[in-house]
């Protein structure tokens, strides 16, 4: 199996630096990917992105849908992979962050805890803390509240309206959207395309 990955035009803004508040903190345009299968001679190429386009806003909580197979989750690993780095948070910076996050999940009786012994639900917090750890500008989830309790699942919202107060963006990327009012914005990924709902 062989892929093919074109992306045109991608980058990363800070609304920092003299950018105007309005700037998209994250574009994508253009991003095709496509995977070839089978073996030679019958090797066909299958086209599941077809020139992507995505804007992300300063405070913006938006929405990515599909069914299984639309691509939504190929989609994200190459817009995570294409700023995936370091933080470079200082150890002080990282504690602070790690007790905040802790306590917001109320996730403070695991802190000791090895990964391998978490339940589905817990280990749905600790990849969530580890993406919240640096508070980037731009978060990322791919079925983010997946195996949460309901109490879990209302502090994921709060702290997803504590981002957006704060002039941060959330894309979440799921099968299917049920508070419809915590999105401002939706998109469906179909036929390889972000279509707007």
């Amino acid at each position: 199996m062989g892929t093919r990955t074109a992306i045109p035009a991608i980058a990363e803004h800070m609304s920092a630096g003299g950018k105007p508040p309005d700037a998209p903190l994250l574009t994508a345009a253009g991003i095709e990917k496509s995977y070839r299968r089978g073996i030679w001679p019958a090797r066909r190429e299958h086209q599941v992105l077809r020139g992507v386009d995505l804007e992300l806003y300063p405070g913006e909580v938006a929405g990515l849908v599909g069914e299984n197979g639309a691509g939504k989750s190929t989609l994200m690993k190459i817009l995570v992979g294409l700023f995936g780095h370091a933080y470079g948070m200082t150890p002080a910076q990282e504690r602070r962050s790690r007790r905040n996050l802790y306590a917001a999940l109320g996730f403070e009786r695991y802190a000791s805890t090895r990964a391998g012994q978490l339940s589905g639900g817990t280990l749905a917090k600790l990849n969530l803390g580890l993406a919240l750890l640096a508070d980037p500008a731009v978060l990322l989830l791919d079925e983010p509240y997946s195996g949460f309790d309901f109490d879990t699942y209302l502090k994921f919202w709060d702290l997803v309206a504590q981002r957006r107060n704060s002039g941060r963006s959330v894309l979440i990327i799921s099968h299917f959207v049920t508070d419809e009012e915590r999105f401002d914005r939706i998109v469906t990924l179909r036929g390889g395309k972000a279509v707007p709902r």
